[in-house]
């Protein structure tokens, strides 16, 4: 299960003659900060809890965005607050919106396995070591986009944002492999090598994958549900 986040922070302010305490907004949100949702459903909002300094705020919370459940695609909804002092704090709820076609591969949020890993020029084996989540959805039926094929190696593990996620679909074949139709990393322009033994396990749920980048990189994936 993909989760929330909580944000909680409180800093003293000091000057030369005063002293004081600024309260920041504690934060979450109900229900996960990923969610799925099948295209002609509508949206219902799963709500938040925003407290400042003890105090129940949340009918102060702004909420951005929206979310056209008649649309495939991805949607992000920010929820802001902002304290006595102007300091703002922020969450995000991501939506995908998708094909709800029947497949025996679910539109959801996986995660990647730790014992993933990245082989380097043949030689250096790095595991993940780390669940990060990566969320498949259908776009259109048999089709589905992929949030990273490199299971947030970059983006995630490394911490350099989803600018550094390889982004692209694949198909799900009736044998259950996938084929690879795209994939491209937009913070570096490029794309991958080659794509090898993509498989969907119908019994267990899980995926796997073996791509190759940047001339002297392979990627291990596995995604569990």
């Amino acid at each position: 299960m993909c989760l929330a986040f909580v944000f909680v922070s409180c800093e003293e302010e000091t000057t030369q003659d005063t002293s004081k305490v600024t309260h920041f907004v504690e934060f979450d949100l109900e229900g996960d900060a990923i969610t799925m949702l099948a295209k002609g459903t509508s949206y219902q909002e799963p709500g938040y809890n925003a407290i400042l300094n003890g105090q129940d705020v949340a009918s102060d919370v702004k909420i951005t965005g929206n979310v056209n459940t008649g649309k495939i695609g991805i949607y992000d909804l920010t929820y802001s607050a902002i304290n006595e002092d102007g300091f703002a704090k922020a969450l995000t709820r991501t939506v995908y919106v998708y094909d709800p076609t029947p497949s025996v591969l679910e539109s959801a949020c996986y995660t990647v396995s730790k014992d993933s890993y990245r082989n380097l020029n043949g030689t250096t084996i790095v595991p993940f070591g780390r669940d990060y989540p990566i969320v498949i959805y259908q776009i259109e039926p048999g089709i589905f986009a992929v949030t990273d094929f490199l299971g947030g190696w970059y983006d995630q593990r490394a911490g350099y944002g989803s600018d550094y996620a390889m982004v692209g679909e694949f198909q799900l074949n009736d044998d259950n492999t996938l084929e690879i139709l795209s994939g491209d990393v937009e913070g570096w322009e490029d794309s991958y090598d080659s794509f090898e033994n993509g498989t969907y396990d119908p019994v267990s749920g899980s995926l796997s994958w073996e791509v190759g980048y940047a001339g002297s990189m392979v990627f291990y994936i596995t995604l569990n549900k």
